[in-house]
């Protein structure tokens, strides 16, 4: 009897399907086995319309099963740890279950990429202590994440799809007119993000007093819900704690988020000599249904000259 290895669904002993050379090849385009679907014309043929269909199914379905409410039976048991010695069990509640929950939602229907680049702030550094007191006078401290927020409204702007959201179930990009910015907030009973809202119509010290007031609610337990509401992309600052990088979770339903982590002086060529310069690192997570990697690394690269480039932020104020 003849082997019956190696014959996959395009094989040619299956039943002939009666669709024309270019509906099968927008069937292939699609990623769609052509027998898989149902011909509505004469015979039973296949139409153009008949495959965008099929294909419109399948992506309903998959859309549905992504919206489906989420739980974590699916994970695998865990063994009796007290067999090898004394545990505490402690309940997830509040924010720390909320956060938990999100973060998984977005983990589970987004699929991730990090872009990693450097950017020499040392001018920065100038600019920032030039400002510092005018923001301490505005009642907030002038920090990079201050300055972060003017460098990162400007770069939605000349990149539009990073201030966007999808909705799958009707095959639509929303592309936000407004530039409202969260910001990653550590406190003691977990993350919060506070939204900035309308970052780009204001100047860096007004960014920095906002940040630290919000920043301060978030800590004082006295963040309300609608201040953590609207966002249209998010910053996190890791600086303060260590690392050379990390891999932030995309803040669902946006596309995108900077991660920020400690700056260090490293040798960095210039005219024709290594000089000593303050580098810090970026972290770039989008969500690669709508985002490429070429215009994740644009995109990066912008924000990296614009921190090179303190002079651009002080006529902006």
């Amino acid at each position: 009897m003849p082997s019956q290895l190696g014959k996959t669904a395009g094989s040619s002993d299956r039943e002939p399907v009666p669709a024309a050379p270019h509906v099968r090849r927008l069937a292939r385009e699609l990623g769609i086995d052509i027998h898989d679907v149902k011909g509505t014309g004469p015979g039973g043929r296949i139409s153009e319309d008949d495959v965008k269909a099929h294909s419109k199914a399948l992506l309903t379905t998959v859309t549905s099963a992504a919206r489906a409410p989420r739980t974590h039976s699916a994970e695998p048991a865990l063994p009796d740890f007290s067999k090898w010695g004394n545990v505490e069990k402690v309940s997830i509640r509040g924010v720390r279950r909320k956060t938990a929950e999100h973060l998984w939602e977005a983990w589970s229907t987004i699929p991730h990429v990090t872009q990693n680049d450097k950017s020499d702030i040392t001018e920065l550094e100038q600019l920032r202590a030039r400002f510092a007191p005018k923001a301490e006078e505005a009642g907030g401290k002038m920090t990079v994440t201050a300055i972060a927020l003017k460098v990162c409204a400007s770069a939605l702007k000349v990149f539009p799809q990073f201030n966007a959201s999808i909705d799958m179930a009707r095959e639509e990009v929303i592309y936000k007119q407004y530039i409202n910015i969260g910001v990653a907030v550590d406190t003691n009973r977990g993350l919060l993000v506070p939204v900035i809202r309308d970052v780009d119509k204001k100047n860096i010290v007004e960014l920095a007093a906002e940040l630290t007031q919000l920043s301060k609610k978030a800590r004082d337990r006295k963040l309300t819900p609608q201040e953590m509401e609207g966002g249209t992309f998010t910053i996190t600052n890791l600086g303060g704690i260590g690392g050379t990088g990390f891999s932030p979770i995309v803040n669902h339903p946006e596309v995108a988020i900077l991660g920020l982590s400690r700056s260090s002086m490293e040798p960095v060529w210039l005219g024709g000599k290594f000089e000593p310069r303050l580098v810090m690192p970026l972290s770039l997570s989008y969500d690669h249904r709508l985002i490429d990697g070429a215009d994740a690394a644009r995109f990066l690269r912008w924000v990296a000259e614009a921190f090179e480039q303190p002079f651009l932020l002080s006529v902006q104020g």
